[in-house]
C-alpha cells in the first residue's frame, strides 16, 4: 500500500495541468507544512529564526519544467533577488535551484546565460549556488553544465541521487573538479532500467556513495531524514577518523524537526532546505510521497 501511494503521488507530481492550477490556490492544503512562504521576504524571516536557533539554510524558488523562455529569465531574476536579501541581510543561506527553471528544456544557450548571471551576483555576496538534480533524463545534462560551471566558478555545487545506477560513475567523474555535493537517495519516480527499484539496494548504494566522497577529501551535505543512514555516517566519522567540518546533514523544512534538533544538540551541522514561491505543487507531492505520515498531516489541514 505504501509502495502503491508513493507511485500515486509521485505521477501526481508530474501532471503540468494540475501543477498550473495548484499556483491559483496559494499555499493550501497543507503545503505550508513544507514551504516558507510566497516571496523571499517572507522566507528571510524563516531563515534569521533558523539560523538563530543554530541551522544553516539552503533556500529555493520553487519552480520546474519552464518551458518559456520569459519564463526562465523571471526565475533566474528571482534567483538574484533571494541571493541580494540573503547578502544583504547576511544570512547564514545558500540557494539552491533547478536547471529546467532555469531554462534546460529550451536551450543550453539560455541556461548558461542565466546561470552566469546567478553565479556572478552570489560571488559579489559569498552565496554559494546548488544545482539541484531532477530526474535521470535531465541528468547527464545538468552535470555537463556543472562542470563547465564548475571551471568559472568555485561557488556551486550539484546533487547525485543514489537510486541511478549510473551514480557511482558519475561520482568519480566529478572528483577531479573538487566538487561541493549534496548526496541524496533520489524524489522522482524513476524505471528500474535507470534505478535501483529496491530500498535496500538503494541505502547500499548511497552508504558506498558517502564513504567514496568523504575519503576523496570532498566536502559531503548528506540529504536524509533516514535515521540507519545518519547512524552510518556517525559510524563513519569514528572509524575513518573524519572531520566534521567536511560534511553536513541537510533535511527538509517541516520534515523530523525532532531529527534536525538533536543532531544539532550533538554538534553536527545541519542545513534546512527551505522552500518557498507559489509553484509549489510538484515539490509538495514529492514530500506526500516520500512519508505517509506526511499526507495524514495534510489531510487534517483540508478538514481544518
Amino acid at each position: 500500500m505504501e509502495q502503491l501511494m508513493r507511485n500515486f503521488f509521485l505521477f501526481l507530481s508530474k501532471n503540468k495541468t494540475l501543477t498550473k492550477a495548484a499556483k491559483n490556490y496559494g499555499l493550501r492544503f497543507g503545503a505550508a507544512r513544507f514551504v516558507a512562504g510566497i516571496d523571499i521576504e517572507h522566507a528571510a524571516r524563516k531563515i534569521n529564526n533558523l539560523n538563530e536557533e543554530g541551522f544553516a539554510v539552503t533556500v529555493d524558488h520553487l519552480g520546474e519544467f519552464i518551458d518559456n523562455e520569459q519564463e526562465a529569465r523571471e526565475s533566474a531574476a528571482e534567483c538574484i533577488h533571494a541571493i541580494t536579501v540573503i547578502g544583504n541581510k547576511k544570512l547564514d543561506s545558500e540557494v539552491s535551484l533547478k536547471m529546467t527553471s532555469m531554462g534546460l528544456d529550451i536551450s543550453r544557450e539560455l541556461v548558461m546565460e542565466n546561470m552566469r548571471k546567478i553565479l556572478d551576483t552570489a560571488r559579489e555576496y559569498n552565496v554559494t549556488v546548488t544545482i539541484d538534480m531532477e530526474d535521470h533524463t535531465r541528468c547527464g545534462k545538468t552535470l555537463e553544465i556543472f562542470k563547465e560551471l564548475r571551471k568559472e566558478y568555485d561557488n556551486v555545487g550539484t546533487v547525485l541521487q543514489a537510486y541511478l545506477y549510473r551514480t557511482e560513475e558519475d561520482l568519480q567523474d566529478l572528483s577531479t573538479y573538487e566538487p561541493y555535493l549534496r548526496i541524496v537517495k533520489g524524489a522522482y519516480k524513476e524505471p528500474q532500467e535507470v534505478a535501483f527499484p529496491k530500498k535496500k539496494d538503494v541505502d547500499e548504494n548511497y552508504k558506498k556513495l558517502i564513504k567514496q566522497n568523504l575519503k576523496n577529501g570532498h566536502y559531503t551535505a548528506i540529504g536524509t531524514h533516514d535515521e540507519d543512514i545518519i547512524y552510518y555516517v556517525k559510524r563513519l566519522e569514528q572509524l575513518e577518523d573524519i572531520s566534521r567540518d567536511q560534511f553536513e546533514f541537510q533535511m527538509l523544512y517541516g520534515i523530523r524537526l525532532d531529527l534536525q534538533q538533536r543532531l544539532r544538540m550533538e554538534g553536527y551541522k545541519v542545513r534546512v532546505y527551505l522552500p518557498y514561491g507559489n509553484d509549489w505543487y510538484g515539490y509538495n507531492m514529492r514530500r506526500l510521497a516520500e512519508r505517509p505520515a506526511n499526507v495524514l498531516f495534510v489531510l487534517k489541514g483540508v478538514v481544518k
